[in-house]
């Protein structure tokens, strides 16, 4: 059974396509006019084994806000289509990402209650812009809405780093790999994991 979604959304700041097979090898097209943001999203479905296609452009000319948040939402959207039923997952997820000085650890519950819990990110980089054009705040922008709208609870904590880059991206690899191994098929579970019986 295929596990893909496709979704496309469209605004006046932004208009963003979002296909994704949970069930790929780490095929990766992204281009968002934001190349940090590629570069994490590269990341985000290599280490997530995500087959991933994103299209997206928006005001970059202004902020790299709108088309990195508006990503994230269609993102969300697309994972939580490719889920369905949810039948069989794992469920639970999560994972430690050294990455040189930085360790950051990613926890998630396809639960179907969205919620974001990010901790950990030093504060005086909040004015920091990586790369000219990726403001580092934004990252947690990115998880909140992924969180929404693929209804998962989402921890991410950054345990130390003093890299942004490294800060960042050992985060983008984290919550990809716990989104693996909670979306992974579990040769135990035949129904939905829930004593509720619905996710």
């Amino acid at each position: 059974m295929s596990r893909t979604g496709k979704v496309e959304r469209t605004t006046k700041e932004s208009s963003i396509r979002v296909e994704v097979d949970l069930d790929g090898t780490g095929q990766v097209d992204v281009s968002t006019g934001v190349p940090f943001y590629d570069h994490m999203l590269t990341s985000f479905g290599a280490h997530g084994s995500l087959d991933l296609t994103i299209a997206a452009t928006g005001d970059v000319h202004i902020d790299a806000h709108h088309t990195v948040e508006d990503t994230a939402i269609v993102l969300g959207q697309a994972i939580r289509e490719a889920l369905g039923d949810k039948k069989g997952i794992r469920r639970f997820g999560d994972c430690w990402i050294p990455m040189d000085e930085t360790l950051a650890h990613a926890a998630i519950d396809v639960s179907g209650r969205p919620y974001c819990v990010q901790s950990g990110e030093p504060d005086e980089f909040n004015t920091f812009t990586i790369g000219g054009n990726y403001p580092f705040v934004l990252t947690r922008h990115v998880f909140e809405s992924l969180s929404f709208h693929a209804q998962l609870a989402l921890h991410v904590r950054v345990i130390h780093g003093r890299d942004p880059h490294h800060i960042a991206e050992a985060q983008y690899k984290a919550v990809a790999r716990a989104l693996r191994a909670a979306t992974e098929h579990d040769p135990r579970a035949g129904g939905v994991p829930s004593t509720k019986g619905v996710l």
